[in-house]
């Protein structure tokens, strides 16, 4: 029995090892959120049984969470790269035909052939439609539309566009070569109750799930959305310090029930040994 507690522990081990090898491989990834295992003791016993005679049967995994602290602000000095200080996340739609949305912390938004405003995977960055003064006139999910940025000012041809700022409460404005500008939208922000329920999907994306609960859409700067701030990313959230530390800490359980593994199997090669 002890062989099984040990190889469940070697299990764990060797499981804490991986969560931690990804945190520290993704040290420069913008967005990333580290992930922490946790595990739990296994114990079994009859109802007649004394509990104080049983040891335990070792451990198992409860499951993998992601930690969504904030990371470190950097600068970028571009107007498209965006960074949430706070918890929200940008809502972003993926291209025809499935159209899936997902959220995501990574800002670093760029521009595509069809003038699209689009994540590193390709996604189009959803606005929330305003009024001529920048306030969100509708914060329905189905109301959130693809930020496109113009080519000439829409009451004159012959302006195009010649800059685009986003303020802290996500609000785009396009300003053209007549001197005019214009609010296109804000920032579609989405929060989750259950935020640890979100389903990661990859480069700093999230899928809304049961365990998470429906987004709940904003523009910046209301509740625990946070602001934006234009021309920054935000960097990953791990501590490589705090990391290497665990990294060892695994490692030595690790080599601990290995340990507990050969001792169990020469106290039973002992046991053959003696009744032959």
């Amino acid at each position: 029995m002890s062989f099984f507690t040990s190889l469940s522990g070697l299990k764990a081990a060797q499981t804490s090892l991986s969560v931690i090898s990804n945190n520290i491989a993704n040290t420069s990834s913008t967005g990333f959120k580290k992930s922490r295992a946790i595990f739990g003791d296994l114990f079994a016993s009859a109802p007649t049984q004394s509990t104080k005679m049983i040891a335990g049967q070792g451990v198992r995994l409860n499951g993998i969470t992601q930690q969504f602290t904030q990371g470190t602000l950097e600068s970028t000095d571009k107007t498209l790269d965006m960074a949430i200080a706070g918890d929200g996340f940008f809502m972003v739609r993926g291209q025809p035909p499935r159209q899936d949305t997902s959220f995501t912390r990574n800002g670093a938004f760029a521009v595509n052939v069809d003038r699209e405003v689009v994540d590193t995977l390709g996604n189009i960055a959803q606005l929330l439609p305003v009024d001529a003064n920048g306030a969100v006139t509708s914060t329905n999910l189905a109301d959130a539309f693809d930020f496109v940025l113009p080519d000439t000012d829409p009451g004159d041809a012959t302006a195009i566009l010649s800059n685009i700022n986003v303020n802290n409460e996500g609000t785009v404005t396009a300003t053209f070569s007549n001197g005019n500008q214009i609010a296109l939208g804000a920032m579609a922000m989405a929060s989750f109750t259950a935020i640890e329920g979100l389903r990661p999907i990859g480069d700093a994306h999230w899928q809304s799930t049961g365990d998470s609960g429906p987004p709940v859409i904003n523009q910046a700067a209301n509740g625990p959305l946070g602001s934006i701030r234009s021309g920054a990313l935000e960097g990953a959230n791990v501590d490589i310090t705090e990391e290497l530390v665990s990294l060892i800490s695994a490692q030595r359980n690790f080599q601990a029930n290995a340990q507990a593994i050969e001792t169990a199997n020469n106290m039973t090669q002992t046991i053959v040994n003696l009744q032959v």
